[in-house]
């Protein structure tokens, strides 16, 4: 439900209008030195402010609730909280009978039963993304030297995302975007057949992420329509490096010692400027929907981070799985 991992295993919690949104981590091995300037680069990189992000602004600011004692991880569970201080849930007080197009709203109160908290999205809100990038800064340090960087390389079909983001501004709609993620240093052998191959694992945390809607590794989609000694890549060293990539670093869903390589596709934000016709849960009848309140001109904007979080924690889990990373990192208390 809202846990993941078997090793390095995370539970996600809180709402957009709650009074915090946070995540617990349990199995970090202890001994990691860890301080609030850690979390900041990547708060940052996911901080709204910028030309087509919501207009919202949190301070965003991590407490360590647990876990942590005198800058370094205990080895006990690590809880991460962000407190929620500047809503506006009045304007989503219509969305109770003319829910979203496209969003969570309908078949959350369907689900239920009209308890959920609706405001901002609650639960299924990208501002528990927050959440995921705090404990992706923890994996990305756990994983060294695994060097993750997810980049927007398109935007409302527009390579310019620049120009893509004015045009959508200018015309007060919503856009979506491609984003690709490069993992390198990946030790070969992660991963397991079937069930818990890498792409299996990753497809389950990616897809975790609020409005994404597509996944592909390697060549992906391309790869249908091509010929098999085309497509495959001829191994050129004993260490499992291939004179290309077209499979993204991934052979029988385990890494082969190559830069893994995927691409998500993120849909258009559901809250848009322009007017929709759609039910009323009320009435039973059509209505016009005008959404009120702060969004995203394009939520891709700031997946990037999340990404690389995402998919620090995967790497994260089946490192810790291979015995690649120790139960304790270093030695920190000395016998008195």
């Amino acid at each position: 439900m809202n846990s993941f991992g078997k090793i390095f295993r995370v539970s996600i919690f809180g709402e957009s209008h709650g009074n915090s949104v946070g995540i617990v981590i349990d199995g970090v091995p202890a001994g990691l030195s860890l301080k609030i300037e850690d979390f900041l680069d990547d708060l940052n990189r996911r901080r709204s402010g910028a030309k087509g992000t919501t207009p919202r602004k949190e301070a965003d600011l991590p407490k360590l609730l647990s876990g942590v004692f005198n800058d370094f991880t205990t080895g006990a569970p690590l809880n991460i909280v962000f407190e929620n201080t500047n809503t506006r849930s009045g304007d989503y007080t219509k969305l109770r009978e003319i829910p979203r197009p496209g969003h969570a709203d309908f078949v959350a109160t369907k689900k239920f039963g009209g308890y959920e908290d609706y405001r901002g999205g609650g639960h299924f809100s990208g501002r528990l993304t927050l959440a995921l990038v705090a404990a992706g800064v923890v994996a990305k340090k756990l994983i060294q030297p695994v060097y993750i960087e997810a980049t927007l390389i398109e935007a409302g079909g527009m390579k310019n995302i620049e120009d893509a983001i004015n045009k959508a501004v200018e015309e007060k709609e919503s856009i979506g975007g491609i984003v690709e993620c490069i993992a390198a240093n990946i030790p070969l052998g992660l991963g397991e057949p079937f069930f818990d191959s890498v792409e299996s694992v990753l497809g389950h945390m990616v897809f975790s992420i609020p409005a994404i809607k597509g996944l592909e590794f390697g060549l992906g989609f391309a790869a249908a329509k091509m010929k098999g000694s085309v497509h495959n890549d001829n191994i050129v060293s004993l260490d499992g490096k291939t004179e290309t990539n077209n499979a993204g670093g991934i052979n029988g869903g385990i890494t082969n010692g190559n830069e893994l390589i995927f691409r998500v596709a993120v849909k258009p934000t559901s809250s848009t400027s322009k007017k929709q016709h759609t039910i009323n849960i009320k009435t039973g009848r059509m209505d016009d929907l005008e959404i009120e309140g702060r969004h995203d001109t394009c939520i891709a904007l700031r997946v990037p981070v999340v990404l690389e979080a995402a998919t620090a924690i995967v790497m994260a889990d089946l490192m810790i799985q291979e015995q690649r990373i120790p139960r304790i990192i270093k030695k920190v208390i000395s016998d008195q």
